[in-house]
C-alpha cells in the first residue's frame, strides 16, 4: 500500500556536505515537495531524518535467497575448487540446514530490507533434486514482506537444463507457480550446448512473455560469444530491456576492441548487466558501461551460503566493495558506485522514477555520515528505511 509521510531533516542527494537540510513530504507513495519547514498535511505522521543523507533505495539486483543462512551458525566451507564442485556442494547439505528455505529466505529478506534495500531480484534455484521447494520458499519470504519491497523471482536452472532430463519442463512449472523471469547459467561452459541451452530460455520467455536473466561466468572469447549470442535472440524476439546477463566477466577478459563491440550490442539491445563486486575477478569496465548508456545493477549474490562465507544482506556495504574492488577514490566515482546500487539496480529490475526529486516513487533511505562518501565510508546503521511512503524500518530494524 502506498503512504503519506514527511521525513524532516534530511540532505537529499546528489547535494554536497555543504547542503542544508530539507524536509520532504510524500503523498500517495511519491516524493511531493522538498524545501525548507514543509507544513504536514492534517493526519500525515512525521519522521525524524536527524540530519542524514536521503538517497534513492537501495537495489540487490543479484540475490540468492533459497540458499542462505544468515542468522544459523555458522558451517565451515566445505566446497572443492570450480563451478560443478561449488553447485554439488550446494546440492550435498543445503537440505541439512536448521530451517527451511521459506524461514532462511524471509530472514535474509528482512535483513536486507533493514540495511536499505527496497528492491530486490532473487535467483531460485529449479532443479531435478529440490523441485519447486527452493522456488516455494523464496515466493513465501517475498509474501512475507509484500508490504516493505518489491521482490521479483528468477526460477534458476543453477545444476543447467540439458544435463538432467526433466529440467526445462520444472522450469516452465516455475514459472506458472509465480517465478518472474526465466534464468540460465552458463550455456556453453557448463551446458556444453549454448544453442539448444538459449532455447529453452527464450523459448520459455517468448512463450509466457516473461524477462530473462542469464549468469554468465564464461569469461574470454568463450563468454564473449555468448553475450553476442544472447543479444542476437533478444534481436529476434523483440526482447529490448527484458533481458539481464549477470556476472558477464567476458567483459573485463577480452581486448578492449572486442569490449566496445560487445558494450555497443548490450546499448543496441538495451541489455542489463548485473555485477556482485567479486573478490578474485577483474572488476567490470563500470565507467564505459555507464557513459554508454548500459543499465548496470549491483547485488549481494549468495549470503553466508555453501558457496562462500561472505554477505550480510547489506547492500550499503557491497556498494563499498564496489568502489573499493574498482580502486575509486574520488567522490564522484563513489558516488556512481551508489547510484549503480540504487538507480541503476531498480533499471535493471523495470523501475521508473527512482530517485529523490519531487515525482519519484519514494522509496528512499537516510544515511547517517557528512557526505555520500562518508555514509559509504562509515556504513552505520540506517536511519529510516521508506518503501512506497511508508516507514519499514528505523536504525537497522524492521517496523510493521
Amino acid at each position: 500500500m502506498t503512504g503519506d509521510l514527511l521525513i524532516r531533516s534530511v540532505r537529499p542527494w546528489p547535494d554536497g556536505r555543504e547542503a542544508a537540510e530539507v524536509d520532504v513530504l510524500c503523498l500517495a507513495g511519491h516524493v511531493s515537495a522538498v524545501g525548507v519547514g514543509l507544513e504536514a498535511p492534517r493526519g500525515v505522521p512525521e519522521v525524524d531524518g536527524a540530519g542524514g543523507v536521503l538517497l534513492p533505495s537501495f537495489t540487490d539486483a543479484h540475490a540468492h535467497l533459497d540458499s542462505t543462512r544468515l542468522g544459523l551458525p555458522f558451517r565451515p566451507h566445505s566446497a572443492g575448487v570450480g563451478l560443478a564442485e561449488l553447485i554439488d556442494n550446494d546440492r550435498r547439505n543445503w537440505r541439512s540446514a536448521e530451517q527451511d528455505v521459506a524461514t532462511r529466505a524471509t530472514y535474509a529478506l528482512g535483513r536486507t530490507i533493514a540495511a536499505g534495500a527496497t528492491f530486490v531480484r532473487s535467483h531460485a534455484q529449479v532443479d531435478v533434486d529440490s523441485g519447486l521447494e527452493r522456488l516455494e520458499g523464496v515466493l513465501a519470504a517475498r509474501e512475507a514482506h509484500a508490504s516493505r519491497a518489491s521482490v521479483q523471482v528468477v526460477a534458476f536452472p543453477q545444476c543447467g537444463i540439458l544435463r538432467e532430463k526433466g529440467t526445462a519442463e520444472l522450469l516452465e512449472a516455475a514459472l506458472l507457480a509465480g517465478a518472474d523471469l526465466i534464468g540460465g547459467l552458463d550455456p556453453a561452459g557448463y551446458d556444453r550446448d549454448p544453442v539448444k541451452h538459449l532455447d529453452v530460455v527464450f523459448g520459455l520467455a517468448d512463450k509466457h512473455q516473461r524477462g530473462v536473466d542469464v549468469h554468465l561466468h564464461d569469461a574470454g572469447s568463450l563468454g564473449a560469444f555468448q553475450v553476442e549470442l544472447i543479444c542476437e535472440r533478444v534481436a529476434a524476439l523483440d526482447m529490448r530491456g527484458d533481458v539481464t546477463i549477470s556476472h558477464c566477466f567476458a567483459l573485463s577478459t577480452v581486448e578492449e576492441d572486442r569490449r566496445r563491440r560487445l558494450v555497443d550490442m548490450l546499448v543496441e539491445n538495451d541489455v542489463a548487466v548485473t555485477t556482485v563486486a567479486p573478490g578474485v575477478r577483474e572488476p567490470l569496465p563500470l565507467r564505459q558501461l555507464r557513459w554508454e548508456g548500459v543499465r548496470l545493477g549491483l547485488g549481494q549474490d549468495g549470503m553466508r551460503d555453501y558457496w562462500s562465507p561472505y554477505g550480510n544482506g547489506d547492500m550499503l556495504e557491497r556498494t563499498w566493495q564496489l568502489a573499493y574492488r574498482s580502486g575509486f577514490r574520488d567522490d564522484s566515482l563513489v558516488e556512481m558506485c551508489v547510484d549503480i546500487a540504487t538507480r541503476g539496480g531498480a533499471s535493471v529490475m523495470g523501475e521508473t522514477g527512482h530517485g529523490v526529486t519531487e515525482g519519484a516513487q519514494a522509496d528512499l533511505v537516510v544515511v547517517p555520515g557528512d557526505s555520500v562518501t562518508a555514509a559509504v565510508m562509515d556504513r552505520a546503521p540506517r536511519t529510516l528505511v521508506v518503501h512506497r511512503g511508508n516507514v519499514v524500518a528505523v536504525g537497522g530494524e524492521l517496523v510493521g
